[in-house]
């Protein structure tokens, strides 16, 4: 029993990652933005940015809250694709159209990623 809420506690460790940045677009959109490395944009810029970044971490966050909670590979899968892509994208931003390449930020979505890979293929192997 103990063993088992401490694989569903490491299984969430993303998630709360994600959902503290998440909020941190909600309530100081410059600093979450400032951590990303980029500057808070003006205008419909800005609803677009601080709506589309906070809706991506906190989605990511239920996904593996969910995963956690209820030992569902689905759900961690969810969240290992949302920051799988997101490492993809950045590093094709970085190929195609002269973005920065982010090794960090590539980095831990590519480890956080794999983190909840391995936790889904456990939770999908290991009966409740």
């Amino acid at each position: 029993m103990a063993r088992d809420r401490l694989i569903r506690l490491l299984a969430a460790l993303p998630g709360v990652l994600m959902l503290i940045n998440g909020i941190g677009f909600v309530v100081d959109p410059a600093g979450a933005a400032e951590g990303l490395g980029m500057p808070l944009l003006d205008g419909l810029a800005r609803s677009t940015q601080v709506g589309d970044f906070t809706s991506f971490f906190v989605a990511c966050a239920i996904f593996v809250f969910l995963g956690a909670a209820l030992r569902s590979w689905q759900w961690l899968g969810a969240g290992a694709i949302l920051l799988g892509l997101a490492a993809l994208f950045r590093t094709t931003a970085a190929l195609f159209h002269g973005a920065e390449f982010a090794t960090q930020f590539i980095i831990a979505e590519l480890i956080m990623a794999a983190w909840l890979a391995g936790f889904a293929i456990w939770f999908a192997r290991t009966p409740r």
